[in-house]
């Protein structure tokens, strides 16, 4: 019986037992995930088998018989929202991930860590065990993603395309986006078009560009009483209607940021006896499944979930095959339901 195949394992498992500074049989453990070992030395050995090219994924437990490869799934604690894995958009935008990477014979892992500086990243990223990592959402590591380039790690992100981006993202064009949905309410004959949402995140922050933008072409004036800050929660809009009609704010239309923030309007609204749509319209953003089950059926602006996961997927793909990738976004639609009057 041949054994070479043996032989040149051995001799692998020596360099990086001799690289760690421990025993052979300690790395063979490592390598197997086994929790006799340490998880800070776990980590080193597995950075090392990357270094040196030790190919060691068949043999951890993250890896499915069958799997060409594996994709982690992280969502970095977010501006504006819980970072909830129940969270609607989530879990769609987790569904159009793992649908892609299925058709690419790949397994997902999704990862409870929630990186929130640059030291959280570079270990998430030294100590994965999978091929490439799928992040959902920037929230205030932009600069960080930045850093993590130069390290030369295997990562895409879902969020916006900002001021001196270097590494991929893709996302919806939330410019435009949002400037179809106030269009579509000046459109309407409204007026006084409130803007619900945190804009100290990337992505609402490019909605509300937007959304001054169709204003400046309405030639309306903005009246900052009319922008409510709301979280990604339907509760934080159901307090920013209660808010705004206290301080005896008058409006005849809100475009939420998102799907909850809109539906959590509606709810506001029609608890203080504000008809929608006749006193008031309201479109979201986003076009989660809720948002056709909502009453009224909520009028919105779609992201293509199954063609970004396609897209993050290929993309992270392509990077471990050394290609280069670039950022892309996705066109908006604006899907007209019954919360806006037309």
């Amino acid at each position: 019986m041949d054994g070479s195949g043996d032989n040149r394992r051995s001799s692998r498992l020596e360099d990086l037992a001799a690289l760690a500074g421990v025993s052979i049989a300690t790395v063979s453990r490592a390598l197997n995930n086994s929790p006799a070992v340490r998880e800070e030395t776990k980590r080193r050995i597995w950075k090392l088998a990357r270094e040196h090219n030790y190919p060691f994924r068949p043999h951890m437990p993250a890896i499915l018989s069958g799997a060409s490869a594996t994709i982690a799934i992280v969502i970095p604690t977010p501006q504006g929202r819980k970072g909830s894995l129940d969270d609607p958009f989530y879990m769609e935008l987790i569904g159009g991930v793992g649908e892609a990477a299925r058709e690419a014979g790949c397994d997902i892992l999704i990862s409870h860590v929630a990186p929130k500086n640059f030291d959280d990243l570079s270990d998430l990223m030294e100590s994965s065990r999978a091929e490439g990592v799928v992040f959902l959402g920037q929230s205030f590591l932009h600069e960080r993603f930045n850093r993590l380039v130069e390290a030369r790690h295997r990562f895409v992100v879902w969020g916006a395309d900002l001021p001196g981006q270097r590494y991929c993202s893709i996302g919806s064009d939330n410019i435009k986006g949002g400037k179809r949905a106030t269009s579509h309410l000046l459109r309407l004959g409204r007026k006084r078009i409130a803007f619900f949402g945190d804009t100290e995140a990337p992505e609402v922050q490019q909605r509300y560009a937007g959304y001054l933008q169709a204003l400046a072409e309405a030639e309306i004036a903005l009246d900052p009483n009319l922008v409510a800050p709301a979280h990604f929660e339907v509760e934080s809009a159901e307090d920013a209607v209660e808010r705004l009609l206290s301080m005896g704010v008058k409006f005849d239309a809100v475009f939420g940021a998102s799907d909850l923030i809109a539906i959590g309007a509606i709810r506001g609204l029609m608890r203080r006896g504000v008809a929608v749509p006749r006193d008031c319209s309201v479109v979201g953003y986003d076009d989660i499944l809720l948002a056709r089950y909502s009453h009224p059926a909520l009028s919105t602006i779609s992201q293509d979930m199954a063609k970004a996961g396609r897209l993050l997927v290929s993309r992270l793909l392509s990077s471990a095959e050394g290609a280069e990738i670039r950022s892309e976004r996705l066109p908006t639609e604006l899907i007209v339901r019954e919360s806006c009057g037309a």
